[in-house]
């Protein structure tokens, strides 16, 4: 069953959440053969939802099932708003994921230049340890693009990628915690799945459940490169995803 988790109907902000709008979304996954979506927009554009547009486009639509979700950036000391974001809401499952470190948006691409003013070990260090601090912080139920840090190509020189990340598994097994297998890094500098073909091996190693997404800004967007994130997950091993409802899991064949 495909599904794909990781949809933004309204970009960075410039596109409304209307019903004719998401529905551009869904009739482009149902030509994909896409069975479950899911719009988790950033935090920062949570006003724009609006779940009665997206309840009533589900009553247009009945051959794929719409879920709701939300992409929080997580940032230290920001754990009560997040908490006050989420609880009691109508979210099917919430996306933690890491853009910023200290302030500096590295994935912004007015920002990538700094990666030639720091040493990359250090960097690397500092996202995963970000990366720790997410995963106990217990108010996530996926975590988004586990190895964003490698977007622009940068790779660490004194350690592997696989060091920094065991620690992150560790913990995110005994979280019991969901990690996304993201296509959108296919459409990036770096023109890589995320996470890479050895961290999904080791996740499968540490029996860490998995979820996709395509990380789609457009309806042109969805399902993109999702069969190639599927295949990476096929040959690590898994044979099941997890879909959520209502913050709880359920498992699918894949």
């Amino acid at each position: 069953m495909l599904i794909d988790y990781h949809i933004h109907a309204v970009a960075h902000g410039e596109y409304d959440f209307t019903s004719e709008w998401i529905k551009q979304f869904m009739i482009q996954a149902t030509k994909k053969n896409i069975k479950e979506i899911g719009f988790s927009e950033h935090d920062e554009f949570v006003n724009k939802i609006d779940l009665s547009v997206v309840n009533n486009t589900k009553e247009k639509i009945k051959d794929i099932d719409v879920k709701l979700g939300l992409e929080v950036d997580y940032i230290p000391d920001r754990e009560e708003y997040i908490k006050q974001l989420t609880i009691n809401k109508n979210y099917d499952y919430i996306i933690g994921s890491l853009h910023f470190i200290n302030g500096w948006g590295f994935d912004h691409p007015d920002n990538k230049h700094t990666f030639d003013t720091k040493p990359i070990d250090n960097i690397y260090e500092n996202y995963f340890d970000l990366l720790i601090s997410l995963v106990e912080s217990n108010l996530f139920d996926i975590v988004g693009h586990l190895d964003l840090i490698k977007i622009w190509g940068h790779r660490p020189k004194n350690k592997s990628v696989i060091d920094y990340v065991m620690p992150v598994l560790t913990r995110i097994k005994k979280q019991d915690l969901v990690i996304e297998i993201n296509s959108g890094g296919l459409r990036k500098p770096v023109s890589e799945i995320y996470p890479s073909a050895d961290i999904v091996n080791a996740m499968f190693e540490s029996n860490i459940g998995i979820t996709f997404g395509s990380d789609a800004h457009h309806p042109d967007q969805v399902g993109e490169g999702l069969n190639k994130a599927y295949d990476l997950a096929l040959k690590a091993g898994y044979r099941y995803g997890v879909n959520f409802k209502n913050r709880k899991k359920e498992l699918f064949y894949i």
